[in-house]
């Protein structure tokens, strides 16, 4: 099966069903198959197969007709992450050899992306229009649809290609795991730019509605379940704060939320306390879900019976990841490291033949975190090894944030580690080596990061110490770090 045959087999069968809800805008299965079809046309008059077309911006229709329209046109859909600063994106352009871009105004301008081929929203939309619907040329479950970079433990960013097949395997693993009701309509508000975002497959495969909002703010997410009469969501443990926050300020839009019965999460841990404090306001069932760019997903899930049975008393339960979904195979190597081998695995990383061939082992991707299984038969993820942070669902290598503030003025080394907070899941901090303390300026060096980094990036924590811990061979002792700034 292929990504837009998802849509085709809706269509087919319910065509006049809701498939797409953005803002006042209502998209049935037969009009997202037209759209497909139109853009098909559009794509594939201008671009090769295995062309790469990238898309960026907020959240926005277009990008979903491009998720499935742009892999049927034989050609590959890379994901530009709007929040990341201007020469990261065009660092992202240039690495992928992409040559059409598509996305909101205010991002193409703001990059020099120099591509032969470039439309922003409007445009887009106008040229859909006059375009000629044209028949899918994707053949192959095994050609590369999608291209997402993903931070890791070095400066740059990986390229993680997930094929068709990938995709696929990754929303049929979550249908066995957490299945769509029958009546379910979901708000999706996480970015789009991220692997999340095959959350929206997962729900077309079922024939059911996605709700979009441009970005996650309480309010705006609030109204939105009230007007669309969502059931289902998925959110950081970032965002179930700021909720819960706003509910306490503004409780009148408690009732707003009458329709919710499930939040599913990922992307960082969420405490015992925050999760009981949501299900004592809303009263919602939980789902979490364990996984990773390269999975093109989730792949280890916890479901709702697991998480009543932790919230009735049994913390244990709540901090473990879950169980493989059915064609999920898990085993720990001898260092504990979290092995993977499934359809759901990236074919590789992008023109990067070293670190996929350090990453995808025998059939097995290693996912560089550490874990353990319970004697009830649970994955429990004990540590990452790879030094990334998620901060408020955003990925953040910690090597990328050091190699920038190492270059600002007064600093001798630094150290960049994720710290536990109840907010943002983990907060970025830095631990920095001045070379005069006395004149160290901690607001120059944020600026200096600010101008080369994304806002989520920037330490949220700066410290200053007078030598960084090291092992026998040099490196720097991070887990000590962790326990001295959360103390």
């Amino acid at each position: 099966m292929l990504l837009h045959e998802v849509i085709g087999q809706v269509a087919g069968t319910d065509p006049d069903s809701v498939a797409l809800i953005d803002g006042d805008r209502s998209f049935t299965f037969a009009d997202l198959h037209q759209r497909i079809a139109c853009s098909i046309g559009v794509i594939s008059s201008q671009m090769r197969p295995g062309d790469r077309v990238a898309v960026i911006g907020a959240n926005h229709h277009g990008w979903v007709d491009l998720y499935y329209a742009v892999p049927a046109a034989g050609c590959v859909l890379v994901f530009l992450n709007h929040r990341l600063s201007a020469v990261e994106i065009e660092e992202l352009i240039a690495r992928s050899g992409a040559s059409m871009i598509i996305g909101d105004r205010a991002q193409l301008d703001r990059i020099d992306h120099r591509l032969p081929v470039s439309y922003d929203w409007d445009e887009w939309e106008n040229v859909l229009v006059a375009a000629v619907p044209t028949a899918p040329l994707a053949t192959d479950a095994d050609a590369l649809a999608w291209l997402l970079f993903t931070s890791g433990t070095t400066a740059a960013p990986k390229g993680a290609m997930l094929t068709h097949r990938n995709v696929l395997a990754a929303v049929a693993a979550s249908t066995a795991a957490r299945p769509v009701d029958v009546d379910d309509v979901y708000v999706f508000p996480f970015p789009l730019c991220h692997v999340a975002g095959y959350n929206l497959v997962h729900r077309h495969s079922s024939g059911r509605p996605v709700v979009l909002v441009d970005r996650f703010d309480a309010a705006g997410f609030c109204d939105a379940v009230k007007r669309s009469q969502v059931t289902s969501t998925s959110l950081a443990a970032t965002m179930v704060a700021s909720l819960l926050d706003h509910l306490e300020q503004h409780p009148d839009d408690v009732e707003k939320l009458a329709t919710l019965r499930s939040v599913a999460y990922g992307a960082s841990p969420m405490s015992a306390t925050l999760l009981r404090r949501t299900h004592a306001l809303l009263g919602v069932d939980f789902a979490q879900g364990y996984g990773m760019t390269e999975l093109a997903g989730n792949a280890v899930f916890l479901d709702a019976d697991a998480h009543r049975r932790g919230l009735a008393g049994d913390d244990e339960i709540l901090r473990a990841a879950g169980k493989p979904a059915p064609g999920v195979e898990i085993r720990l190597a001898a260092d504990g490291e979290i092995l993977v081998r499934a359809d759901q695995v990236m074919a590789g990383y992008w023109n990067d033949n070293e670190a996929t061939r350090e990453a995808l082992q025998d059939g097995w991707l290693r996912t560089g975190d550490i874990g353990r299984f319970d004697a009830s038969g649970l994955l429990h993820i004990v540590d990452r090894s790879k030094d990334i942070i998620i901060t408020g669902g955003e990925n953040v290598s910690s090597r990328e944030v050091e190699d920038v503030l190492i270059a600002a003025d007064g600093v001798d080394r630094v150290a960049v580690v994720g710290v536990a907070d109840l907010h943002w899941g983990e907060m970025v901090c830095a631990v920095v080596v001045a070379r005069d303390a006395k004149t160290f300026d901690e607001t120059a060096m944020l600026v200096h990061a600010r101008a080369q980094l994304a806002g989520f990036k920037i330490p949220k924590r700066v410290v200053l110490v007078d030598e960084l811990p090291v092992n026998a061979s040099g490196k720097v002792r991070k887990n000590e770090l962790r326990m001295l700034l959360q103390r």
